[in-house]
């Protein structure tokens, strides 16, 4: 597992195959913000409560992990396509040449992106990275897996203001 500290500008995580040209951009609907994920055949943008620095774990699994869900705020899943074997995750705006690498199985891909700690992240926004107590946490797993659609487990919600 890999622990990064990611700058999630314009409340933005990518992952995608090494070599891909993701562009996001036209593709955050009111339905893709609900469910904190834009979706394409190579790449995923994962979306964030906040548009600071927040803390990332990779896991990079032979087959799928049990279900926690329960122990975060938001799930998700999607499938991706890697066809060079190695799956780049950086935040929206880093220098690509410079992110971190992650070797996987060439192919389909099935990744489960948890988030945590949104209320708290939420409340206290820009300066949320500046205490662990309060920074946005992703756990993004990944496993070798047939392609299937993508699906929203668990659902969070901002609060009522």
């Amino acid at each position: 597992m890999a622990e990064l500290t990611l700058f999630a500008d314009y409340h933005q995580i990518h992952t995608f195959n090494e070599g891909s040209q993701p562009d996001f951009a036209d593709q955050w609907t009111g339905q893709a913000v609900a469910d904190r994920l834009v979706v394409t055949e190579d790449a995923v943008a994962i979306g964030t409560t906040v548009n600071v620095n927040v803390a990332v774990s990779v896991e990079v699994l032979d087959g799928s992990p049990a279900d926690d869900s329960t122990e975060f705020d938001h799930v998700a899943e999607a499938s991706i396509r890697c066809t060079s074997g190695r799956l780049v995750v950086m935040g929206c705006t880093d220098y690509e040449p410079d992110a971190q690498r992650f070797a996987v199985e060439p192919g389909w891909l099935r990744m489960r992106i948890c988030q945590a700690n949104l209320d708290r992240a939420y409340e206290v926004d820009i300066d949320s990275d500046e205490d662990p107590e309060t920074m946005e946490r992703l756990r993004v797993q990944i496993w070798p897996a047939a392609a299937t659609a993508q699906v929203v487990v668990k659902r969070w919600l901002p609060p009522s203001t």
